[in-house]
């Protein structure tokens, strides 16, 4: 009996120790409603960046004529004439690859069983890493000349005018179109500035394109924009506060110095500056301006915790070890050290996306891509509403489930707020 207690009990010590920092911090997370919606709101926004082009696209998805099939949708996605931003093809790679992985995970989650929990984000690092080198292999082909790697012809076919020629001779034909029947970049004069109608859901901007497409679109840009940025700039802080507070001294020192410099310039005005500065302006000049500018709360954060954390127990024993200082700096202090820079990114993430939203508003955006800041400009230009509302929610609305989750996160955190 004694055996089947120790057994029992050894079991649920196992137990314990297999519940990790952030289980803890999710089940905390879990409690709190508002958080979660935020996060189920972030999914949804990404299965719309991800699924725009079926839900709004000139390009059918489907074509039978007398029994000969293609899916026109699908080889537009990598037609550079039709998407031309890397942003609109790591999205549509995604698209076309998120059932091959979506197999992955579930064969990953049935094997795993209940070992599953330890290795979720594992699977999901290694499938990102993938898409990531795929992408990279794909993206030199596909922007480096008109010929389009994946299909024989890069030229834009005229679908519907195929399908009516033959309905015209009396053929066969099958077509499946996308909820919505317009791209982003598609302009039509004609039709410049009309209000909203059941053919164009939320109206045209000034040279006849669709603004329900362009605020699909804008899902896109406004993610990445956001991810990318804050990625940037929270791997310079992580660094820079890293080495001041582990080291302290002349590097802390000159370190905290050039973080007080950066901090005498305004922000906004500085990113406004060096974007001037750029002629020929994409949507990664803008993260990377994002990135470069917006590092110093982060170090600050990451300099306090490690000045906190390099005196403490587990920290001098691993120096007593003789375990190399990058190891003690990024292996055993920095993951101790994130809760707040976790916390920080969340809102950052906001942050930046309102931030671009800003610069594309000011007309120093990339105006290549669909912008929610471009058409809030033409709304305020041009003075309808319709242009005004849709992006202005979008951009309230994005913001403010990332602060709800940032807000969610900061409380499930805190030791002191877990019941």
């Amino acid at each position: 009996m004694s055996d089947v207690a120790s057994g029992a009990a050894n079991a649920g010590a196992e137990t314990a120790v297999r519940i990790g920092y952030f289980a803890i911090v999710w089940k905390e997370l879990r409690k709190n409603r508002v958080a979660i919606f935020g996060i189920w709101c972030i999914f949804g926004l990404c299965l719309i960046a991800i699924y725009a082009p079926l839900l709004s696209f000139n390009q059918p998805i489907f074509v039978s004529i007398d029994g000969t099939w293609s899916l026109p949708l699908f080889s537009a996605l990598f037609n550079r004439l039709l998407f031309e931003n890397s942003v609109d093809i790591f999205f549509n790679l995604l698209l076309v690859l998120s059932p091959l992985y979506v197999a992955i995970y579930g064969l990953a989650k049935r094997r795993s069983g209940p070992r599953f929990a330890e290795v979720r984000f594992r699977v999901v690092g290694w499938l990102s890493v993938v898409h990531l080198i795929v992408l990279c292999t794909l993206l030199p082909a596909h922007l480096g000349s008109v010929e389009n790697p994946l299909h024989r012809s890069s030229a834009v076919v005229s679908y519907a005018d195929q399908v009516a020629g033959a309905r015209a001779s009396g053929k066969a034909v099958s077509v499946v179109y996308p909820i919505h029947r317009y791209g982003y970049r598609d302009t039509n004069p004609s039709e410049s500035v009309v209000g909203p109608s059941a053919k164009h859901f939320l109206g045209t901007d000034t040279e006849g394109r669709d603004v329900f497409a362009r605020m699909l679109f804008g899902t896109r840009i406004s993610l990445t924009i956001g991810v990318v940025a804050v990625a940037i700039y929270v791997a310079i802080g992580v660094v820079l506060g890293a080495l001041a507070g582990y080291y302290g001294g002349a590097i802390d020192g000159l370190i905290s110095r050039f973080i007080e410099v950066m901090i005498c310039f305004p922000s906004f005005f500085l990113i406004l500056t060096l974007a001037a500065l750029i002629e020929q302006r994409s949507i990664f000049h803008v993260m990377i301006i994002i990135g470069i500018t917006s590092w110093t709360g982060v170090a600050r954060l990451v300099r306090a915790e490690f000045l906190k954390h390099r005196e403490l127990e587990y920290a001098q024993a691993a120096r007593a070890l003789g375990i190399p200082t990058r190891r003690i700096i990024f292996a055993h202090i920095l993951p101790n050290a994130m809760a707040p820079v976790l916390v920080s990114a969340t809102f950052g993430i906001a942050s930046a996306i309102l931030i671009e939203s800003s610069l594309s508003f000011l007309g120093i955006g990339d105006l290549t891509v669909a912008s929610w800041g471009e058409t809030l400009n033409t709304g305020r230009l041009e003075g309808k509403l319709w242009l005004i509302l849709a992006p202005g929610f979008a951009i309230f609305f994005v913001v403010t489930v990332f602060n709800l989750v940032g807000e969610g996160l900061r409380d499930a955190l805190d030791p002191k707020l877990r019941s």
